[in-house]
């Protein structure tokens, strides 16, 4: 609570002075992060939450939840509730083949490609919007879009001072506080914005508990033709573990069961290590300049430094001292005896720093829209591991000296990046719109170390790739009606896993993936209705997936897959025919194949894999419908009542089947579901300031579900060790349940 009012007070600073900002003010801070963004007459498929939608979300739900409505979007959180590790698909694609920018800048992790939503909360408080492109898009620095990608926007300098105080409090202890504070541009032409907030949850999952904190500031200067601004953005979480999910049978049992951190203590009884637990903090800071040198001409520059430090502390029992580095395979433990095992308390431990400079130039006229960019990045990154305590050997044992000494596992990488881009929307007749997009990606990326569990294979890594990316398209435009079609082609490099998992395996090579992108698409809008309709053709080639063999650390390892394709059509419409009433929904119907796939099944009877041949399947986790619904009731917009802000909001949700693996058998799979949401929201005006209610309902029809799950599969033989029958295939296999009906009440204060 002390640390609540300091922060509110120091907010408080920003909003004591302030004057009106011109338009042209606005208009250039917000070059600073729209390169990457496609426009009206842009032919990319795509779809925008504005300020108002990321405000008025439930506070429980992090960003991907918070955009589980928008078409093609699939969503899970692994502690059942919208606060920890969250993750999204958007048309099947999984996180580490969307790419996300903040300000232009990539969010993806470099060697791993993924954005960790957790360690970034509370950003529905600082954006000012989110465009969410679909297919490959527009070219983006950082890690190629090869599915969809993400472009956030923080808020811009707005016309007079503000402050805001977001307080929430709901289901499973959440609570969720905000304050934020805005100078306006002051007459000197500075600015400054401040964004404090904190979060937690007991999770609904057990151990699914989260302790998170950000920090937002900006400080800004507008003068003519020139803005200056530095922005900091701070993110630190600490959660619970859970992404290991809940075996089914227990699900049955026990929804709400994590087995992480179980041991058992001297006295027989079963226990839970508290510690087992993710931590990571991130700091991002980024200096912009940008130069109007005319009404056309813009020029600007950004550089951005990320620093990530955190680590994961496990409780293990009975692993081997020879799998840790210990100077034997047998250690003499407290009671004078050998052993060769022990539960242990260890750490994965990891640190990165992103170095990038973006440097963008556009020039607008009534016939071209022209934008070319260049981008630079250093990514470094160690990864290793720390034994902090062992049953055998307790606590006098010098692990700091085990540690210091890399015993178990360092590995260190790094990956450079050059990229540049160039961007044309021609227009040489009213109504249409020539567009091209040529990007070129140049990448060196070295591993080297040992990795997890076999320091005597040392990871020497070292591959150069380079990417040609064009996108070309049209746009024909009569009024109210668009209709745009494009083609594009794009490219991948493996992830870290990808590389390390193989090294350690059968050495198979893994090479880039590549994507041909058509859209397809339409849009029209009248005083009452708006729809679109949207055809997809994403064909892969060499497509990275798990074929179930594994490294020799027990990891699944990606192999690339000739041919593969998501194809499907997307529709969407928004009813309004009146000011109190509104109705928006889309459907997705899909395909997602693998053209021929087979599966390895690791024969612990006989040794190596056995091999299990499919033909033509389902990839995993790609639902082929996926649709929503919502609707918003203002019943009092159109008179003076006092009740006239007050808004109802109902939508519902739902996600077709999904397969756990990429066999297609209906054994393993994710139910189809349908989760419906209410909102209520309310404001007072009270002499100026407004003070707003709401109240969330989630999954209003209390539904039991899992949105996410994962196998791994082995031949053990017909027979156990004493010739006595059993399924001859062995499964492990781990499901996410969410939660059942939950709630949240939030109270807003503002001027």
């Amino acid at each position: 609570m002390k640390e609540t009012v300091m922060m509110t007070a120091l907010l408080a600073l920003c909003v004591c002075a302030g004057a009106q900002t011109e338009e042209r003010h606005e208009r250039l801070d917000s070059v600073v992060v729209s390169a990457s963004r496609a426009g009206a007459s842009t032919p990319v498929t795509y779809s925008s939450v504005g300020k108002d939608g990321l405000q008025n979300a439930n506070p429980m739900n992090s960003l991907p939840m918070t955009l589980n409505l928008l078409p093609s979007v699939v969503t899970y959180n692994e502690g059942g509730t919208g606060l920890g590790n969250s993750a999204m698909t958007i048309r099947g694609s999984k996180g580490s083949q969307v790419n996300v920018t903040l300000n232009g800048i990539t969010l993806n992790d470099a060697e791993s490609q993924e954005v960790f939503w957790v360690n970034i909360p509370a950003l529905t408080g600082i954006l000012s919007s989110v465009q969410v492109q679909r297919g490959l898009g527009t070219s983006a620095s950082g890690a190629g879009a090869f599915g969809a990608s993400i472009n956030m926007n923080t808020a811009f300098v707005g016309p007079e001072p503000s402050f805001r105080w977001d307080v929430s409090a709901g289901s499973y202890d959440t609570f969720v506080t905000t304050v934020s504070a805005q100078s306006g541009l002051l007459p000197s032409g500075l600015y400054f914005n401040l964004a404090w907030s904190a979060a937690g949850t007991d999770g609904y999952i057990r151990n699914g508990k989260v302790g998170a904190k950000s920090l937002f500031a900006v400080a800004g200067w507008l003068e003519g033709r020139h803005s200056l601004r530095l922005t900091y953005l701070m993110g630190d979480q600490r959660s619970g573990i859970t992404w290991d999910g809940i075996e089914p049978d227990v699900y049955a049992v026990d929804r709400r069961y994590n087995g992480a951190g179980r041991y058992i203590d001297d006295d027989g009884n079963v226990q839970y290590y508290p510690g087992q637990t993710d931590n990571y903090a991130q700091h991002h800071l980024q200096l912009n300049y940008t130069r109007a040198f005319s009404d056309r001409l813009t020029w600007t520059g950004t550089f951005n430094y990320t620093r990530g430090d955190g680590y994961d502390e496990y409780y293990k029992v009975g692993r081997k001292f020879a799998e840790f580095g210990f100077p034997a395979a047998s250690m003499t433990g407290l009671d004078g005896k050998d052993y060769n095992r022990s539960d242990m308390i260890y750490r994965k431990a990891m640190g990165n720093d992103l170095s990038v400079f973006l440097s963008e130039v556009r020039y607008r006229s009534d016939g071209i829209d022209l934008t070319g960019g260049l981008n630079l990045s250093r990514y470094l990154g160690g990864h290793w591991g720390e034994i902090l305590w062992t049953k055998v050997l307790g606590e006098e044992y010098d692990y700091a000296a085990l540690n210091d000494s890399d015993a178990w596992y360092r590995n260190k990488g790094k990956k450079d990046e050059a990229g540049a881009f160039i961007r044309a929307e021609c227009h040489p007749v009213p109504g249409l719109t020539a567009y091209a997009d040529l990007q070129y990606r140049h990448i060196g990326y070295s591993l080297v170390g040992a990795d997890d569990k076999v320091s005597s294979i040392p990871m020497d890594y070292h591959q150069k790739w380079d990417f040609f990316n064009p996108h070309l398209g049209l746009t024909v435009t009569s009024g109210a009606h668009k209709v745009y079609g494009s083609v594009s082609l794009g490219h991948r490099e493996p992830g870290r896993s990808d590389i390390k998992e193989n090294i350690k395996g059968e050495m198979i090579p893994v090479k880039p993936e590549s994507m041909v992108d058509v859209e397809l698409g339409s849009q029209w809008s009248g005083a009452h209705l708006t729809g679109a309709v949207n055809l997809y053709l994403m064909e892969y080639h060499d497509m990275l997936l798990e074929t179930g063999r594994l490294s020799s650390s027990g990891y699944a390892i990606k192999e690339n897959i000739p041919r593969g394709w998501r194809r499907g059509i997307e529709l969407s419409a928004a009813w309004s025919p009146a000011a109190w009433f509104r109705a928006d929904g889309n459907l997705t119907l899909s395909t997602n194949k693998i053209k021929d796939y087979t599966a390895y099944v690791e024969d612990w009877v006989e040794g190596g894999y056995r091999e299990e041949h499919y033909g033509r399947t389902t990839m995993l986790l790609s639902p082929s419908t996926v649709g929503m619904l919502q609707v918003s009731f203002t019943p009092f917009a159109a008179t003076s009542l006092p009740l006239k802000t007050t808004t109802l909001s109902l939508d519902g949700k739902w996600v077709g089947r999904q397969y756990w693996d990429n066999t297609e058998e209906d054994s393993r799979c994710i139910p189809s579901y349908f989760i419906s949401n209410l909102s209520l929201r309310h404001t007072f005006d009270i002499q100026g300031y407004q003070l707003g209610l709401a109240f969330y309902v989630g999954n209003l029809l209390d539904r039991d579900y899992y949105a996410y799950a994962w196998v791994y599969r082995a031949w053990q033989g017909p027979v156990d060790a004493d010739g006595r029958p059993q399924d001859p295939m062995y499964r492990e296999a781990g499901i996410y349940p969410q939660e059942p009906s939950n709630y949240m009440l939030k109270m807003t204060f503002c001027f």
